[in-house]
Order: structure tokens, then sequence, then C-alpha cells
């Protein structure tokens, strides 16, 4: 019973590391770049996971004081800091499509593995 109760508490990490080792397994089995790319958006948001849990306080509340009472506080820091990296995360995926489109339009081809095989005929013919 206490192993389940434990668990519980900390079904937060577990999801991220599940969430982490999804992505992991994504972009290293995968050829498509598209799909490398999901794979990498899937580790940022369990990390963004990882964090916000960390920050979490069972039973806390939002931290504004009020005179006179104390209560559990939810620490905001993680939450702050995960907004900068949602930003980020959202500017690479932009930036990491855009290059794809290219690459695409370019080679006419969205697998690495043949990306990487004409770019070596391209040097050779150099």
């Amino acid at each position: 019973m206490e192993t389940v109760l434990k668990l519980g508490e900390n079904f937060y990490y577990l999801t991220a590391m599940v969430l982490f080792i999804i992505g992991f397994h994504t972009m290293l089995t995968h050829a498509n770049l598209i799909k490398k790319l999901l794979g990498m958006n899937i580790m940022e948001t369990a990390i963004f996971l990882f964090f916000v849990s960390a920050g979490y306080v069972q039973g806390g509340r939002a931290p504004i004081l009020q005179p006179g009472q104390q209560h559990l506080y939810v620490n905001p820091l993680p939450s702050a800091l995960i907004l900068t990296g949602i930003v980020v995360a959202v500017s690479v995926t932009a930036y990491a499509l855009s290059l794809i489109i290219r690459l695409y339009r370019h080679y006419g081809t969205l697998d690495a593995n043949e990306i990487a095989l004409l770019r070596a005929k391209e040097e050779e013919d150099n």
C-alpha cells in the first residue's frame, strides 16, 4: 500500500520520464525529419512537465500573501521559467519546420538517410 502512495505522489515525474523516453526513442529510430521534430517536441514537453511538477506543492495555493494568514504556497519560479521555455520551443520548432521545407524543396525527400546520401553524391560530383 505504501508503494502505491509513493507512486501516486510521483505520478508527474513518472509521466515526464515516460514522455521523455518516447520522444528520445522517436528521434533515434525514425529517419523522417518531421517525426524527429515531433520527438523533440515531446521531449521538450516532458522537461516542461518535470519542472512544473518540481514547483508544485500538495495543498499549495497561489503565492499571494495575505496579512495574518499562513498557507503553503506553490513555487512560481518554475512556471515562470517554463513560459520562457515554451516561447523558445515554439521558435525553434518554427525555424526547424522552415529548414525542413527548404530541405524538401532542394532534395525532394524528408528522409535524413536519403538526404545524407544525396549530399555525399553532390560532394563527389564537385
